[in-house]
């Protein structure tokens, strides 16, 4: 067998040690951002930490948990990554499954399909966007977060080709026994489809966790801003008029440790979430590359 051949038992090998390095280059980083977190005042700002914290303290957390924007932002971002994956998914879904129909099914199907791709290829620009979002009352409102990014082409189009890999066997039996269009869709295709579902909602739920333009562009308050537009204006652009610190409490910790506090738990929702999906993920990677 081909496994056993040496040739392939030096690739395999290689492999592993090349997946073992690319791991310990993704881990090292949030170790020392932990390590730094939980380090004293001198050896943080002294840059002398690496991987084990020098001076073990938690003030930079309680300081953390005690701001009150930074809790705010976290609430915000939470419901934020939790409404816009669900709508987005239910979008994506309902827009995907017509879609994956041909002509005879559907008919006007190739008009919608050109649409979708002029409209993924040509963008009118941040201003013109601007207006829009402006003229429907949206500006200072949650649901900005939440309406302009609930259909994503790309998605419908992994969606859509993960949807014509199902044999349509099962289509023809569930018409047979008198279902309807949303019976097939919910009770035959959506079962067979969580590798699919779960790879884009593990990428539109990151997508909504990270993005801090739209919590710069259309707020008016920092109270309105969700985490990853806090975590931009504090460790990006150094601001810290806008973080809700008290710069009394700030003077007995590192800023470098209450930044790295600050940017650790930003990580954990999506550290946490990742294992619940993982066991679909590698399945969702190759999503529609196989044709029968």
């Amino acid at each position: 067998m081909y496994y056993k051949n040496s040739t392939y038992k030096v690739f395999y090998g290689f492999n592993i040690f090349l997946l073992l390095l690319v791991s310990v280059l993704c881990v090292l980083p949030i170790l020392h951002i932990f390590a730094v977190s939980l380090s004293g005042k001198s050896a943080a700002e002294g840059n002398l930490v690496t991987f084990i914290p020098i001076g073990f303290n938690l003030d930079s957390y309680t300081e953390t948990l005690k701001n009150g924007n930074f809790v705010g932002a976290i609430r915000i971002s939470v419901l934020r990554a939790i409404i816009g994956t669900g709508l987005s998914m239910l979008v994506t879904v309902l827009t995907a499954f017509p879609l994956s129909r041909n002509s005879r099914e559907f008919a006007p199907r190739n008009r919608y399909v050109w649409f979708f791709l002029i409209i993924m290829i040509f963008h009118a620009g941040l201003i013109p966007h601007y207006l829009l979002i402006q003229k429907i009352h949206l500006i200072g409102s949650f649901w900005v977060y939440i309406l302009p990014h609930l259909l994503s082409v790309w998605n419908v189009i992994l969606m859509m080709n993960f949807f014509r890999t199902i044999p349509k066997e099962l289509d023809e039996a569930a018409i047979v026994d008198g279902a309807s269009s949303f019976r097939i869709l919910g009770s035959v295709y959506l079962p067979i489809s969580m590798p699919a579902i779960a790879t884009i909602s593990l990428f539109s739920m990151v997508g909504h966790w990270n993005n801090w333009f739209d919590g710069m562009l259309y707020m008016r308050s920092p109270e309105q801003w969700p985490l990853a537009t806090l975590l931009q204006t504090i460790v990006v652009a150094l601001d810290l008029s806008k973080a809700g610190i008290n710069y009394e409490d700030l003077q007995q910790l590192s800023n470098r440790s209450l930044k790295a506090a600050q940017i650790f738990i930003a990580m954990l929702p999506i550290l946490a979430v990742y294992p619940f999906l993982q066991r679909y993920f590698v399945k969702g990677m190759v999503l529609g590359a196989v044709k029968e």
